[in-house]
């Protein structure tokens, strides 16, 4: 398992609002990935499997699917038993088996993985309508009916838990997703935050030797300005071929360095 590089990540993200409702035909799971030195939560959308509670459902993905994209992971091993509830009061309660907790992992790790469950637990609870966008949400997590379980053996699951902003990767794209094919022109959207409001974006096309050279760039806005997480959007329009989307924050005082760097790997029709 991938070590993490500190207990603490360096995010600038502060808040971390809940997701407003999309689709139930796809639920919201987070997944752990690197950025620069350290790792944070990114968030995929995965199709419903079943009919069943859409919080359980989000869970069971994140403990045992895999991320379309490679460059993320998950900790979590499949658990034998997983349940989860939500109170009149906000609070979504998630009992899942010890054998969930059997990989071997640092503390940064594991203390990412307890946020990954509380970030999916809470994405997909909005995005199912279950809860107020607006609203503040907890979650406690049992582990086989009994509370103050210590999680991978490092992190004591104590009392109720809410989404840490630091936890969230500074920059991630929602769509495309990783490994689809997209007819031109293609939308690119996602979410970010840097010290200006801006993001930066190449789009680097493949040879048939696999070199790849930058074909498009610009910068986008985000939405909510300057030193806030915010959603960004833009627009390509590349010839059919084998491409990789890249998004990164820029560093004024150090122009060639690339903070937060996202990438996408996608065919275009």
């Amino acid at each position: 398992m991938p070590p993490s590089s500190s207990t603490t990540p360096t995010s600038a993200v502060t808040s971390a609002p809940l997701e407003t409702t999309q689709s139930s035909a796809k639920i919201p799971v987070y997944w752990l990935g690197h950025s620069n030195s350290d790792v944070f939560l990114y968030r995929e959308f995965l199709p419903v499997n079943g009919n069943g509670d859409p919080i359980q459902a989000a869970l069971m993905a994140m403990t045992s699917q895999k991320p379309l994209d490679g460059d993320y992971f998950t900790p979590w091993k499949k658990p034998s038993k997983l349940g989860a509830s939500i109170s009149a009061k906000n609070v979504i309660t998630v009992d899942i088996s010890a054998d969930a907790f059997s990989n071997d992992v640092d503390e940064g790790i594991a203390r990412r993985a307890i946020q990954q469950l509380v970030y999916t637990a809470t994405a997909a609870a909005a995005n199912a309508g279950l809860i107020d966008d607006n609203s503040s949400i907890q979650v406690v997590i049992l582990v086989d009916g009994h509370t103050d379980y210590e999680a991978f053996g490092k992190v004591p699951l104590s009392g109720p838990l809410v989404r840490e902003g630091s936890f969230l990767a500074p920059v991630w794209v929602i769509d495309p997703q990783e490994g689809t094919r997209q007819n031109s022109p293609v939308k690119v959207d996602g979410r970010g935050i840097s010290a200006d409001g801006q993001l930066m974006w190449q789009l680097l096309k493949s040879d048939a030797k696999g070199h790849q050279s930058v074909y498009l760039s610009g910068s986008t806005d985000i939405s909510s300005g300057s030193g806030q997480l915010g959603d960004f959007g833009f627009t390509v329009k590349p010839v059919p071929g084998s491409y990789e989307l890249k998004v990164y924050a820029a560093d004024p005082a150090h122009p060639m360095a690339k903070s937060g760097v996202e990438t996408k790997k996608l065919e275009v029709k």
